[in-house]
């Protein structure tokens, strides 16, 4: 399984329910049987945001890497980062199955999961056990982290998480954008988000380190309008927060998507939300005059699509549907693209590359 090429085993991948699939996947990382790729070490691709260094700008998103258990893994895949979770206090079972599904004509996924997870103390020690590893792979480890469905006070859970967590994380992803989790999204707006900023920002003063605190990302949804968008990047600004993670799935649904896929309810990721997020990413930064570091995720499934999220304005970009298309070997492929596509437009490092679309 070590030497096969992903077009061998994704047949027998996707014959499987697509959850089943991934548990197969996410039992083979943990257990040591999976592919590694030397990491493109390239200094133009070497990214340092927030007092950290990232050795490239290809990241894969939360949601892969629920409980924290395939970190070294992912990182001998060549990622220059994981965001693993979303971990909630409590373990959760997540709505009920089957609440994956793929389209494979249009390289999209639906879920609507539910922040399924093994809960706090399980998710700790994952993260401390890796940590601890001798000659661990260079790379940065975010936290996503969520609150309980049945949590009535969501700044409770993400108190709780950043009290205990606060020491082991290189950032933290606050996520109130799944579509999966009833509320979740209202906390999207201003009032709200302020409050809940607010709160977090007093947790990470007690528990953090303060001479370098974990930087706080708030990771958005696509579905927001015009009036909405305006509202939040003040309001991030406002707040003092430290970074947007943009965007998580939508809940729209293009006419062009397979019958019968379309009509399953939960949140769309793959290309079907490529534009949109762009788009998205290319409005924050704008709206924030440049200086709110981006994290680009939507629909990326090779160098072109990542360089078009940074030329939007993303310092560094993630992905995860389009693993299920293209496997293991993405990352690396991608940061090559990028190589390429610098030296194309004459940029000695990526960070120059970062919102030439746009003219502040």
């Amino acid at each position: 399984m070590l030497n096969l090429p992903f077009k061998v085993i994704k047949p027998a991948l996707h014959a499987l329910d697509p959850e089943k699939a991934h548990m197969v996947t996410m039992s083979a990382l943990k257990n040591g049987l999976h592919p590694t790729f030397k990491a493109i070490n390239d200094p133009r691709l070497q990214v340092t945001l927030w007092n950290r260094n990232f050795p490239n700008p290809v990241g894969l998103a939360a949601g892969f890497d629920k409980n924290a258990e395939a970190i070294e893994a992912i990182l001998k895949m060549g990622f220059g980062f994981t965001e693993v979770g979303t971990v909630t206090p409590k373990s959760q079972d997540g709505n009920p199955r089957p609440r994956v599904f793929r389209d494979p004509i249009n390289e999209a996924v639906i879920n609507r999961m539910g922040f399924p997870n093994k809960g706090l103390d399980v998710f700790k020690a994952n993260v401390m056990t890796y940590f601890k590893k001798a000659n661990r792979p260079h790379g940065i480890v975010g936290l996503n982290i969520g609150m309980n469905k049945d949590q009535t006070e969501p700044a409770n859970d993400y108190c709780a998480l950043i009290e205990s967590l606060g020491q082991l994380a290189d950032y933290f992803t606050i996520n109130i954008s799944s579509p999966n989790t009833p509320g979740l999204r209202n906390l999207q707006q201003r009032d709200n988000l302020l409050a809940l900023i607010g709160r977090i920002h007093e947790q990470r003063a007690k528990s953090c380190d303060q001479d370098d605190p974990p930087p706080i990302l708030i990771k958005l949804a696509p579905d927001l309008d015009e009036t909405q968008q305006n509202e939040i990047a003040q309001t991030v600004i406002e707040a003092g927060v430290d970074g947007l993670v943009l965007t998580n799935t939508t809940l729209e649904r293009p006419d062009y998507l397979s019958t019968g896929f379309k009509d399953e309810m939960g949140g769309l990721s793959g290309m079907p939300v490529r534009d949109k997020s762009t788009q998205i990413i290319g409005n924050f930064y704008k709206l924030t005059h440049g200086r709110m570091p981006i994290i680009g995720i939507g629909g990326i499934s090779n160098g072109a699509d990542a360089y078009e999220k940074i030329k939007a304005g993303a310092s560094l970009i993630q992905l995860y549907s389009a693993l299920v298309y293209h496997g293991p070997e993405l990352a690396v492929k991608i940061c090559k693209d990028l190589l390429d596509l610098l030296e194309k437009d004459g940029f000695d490092h990526i960070s120059k590359a970062v919102g030439t679309a746009h003219k502040l």
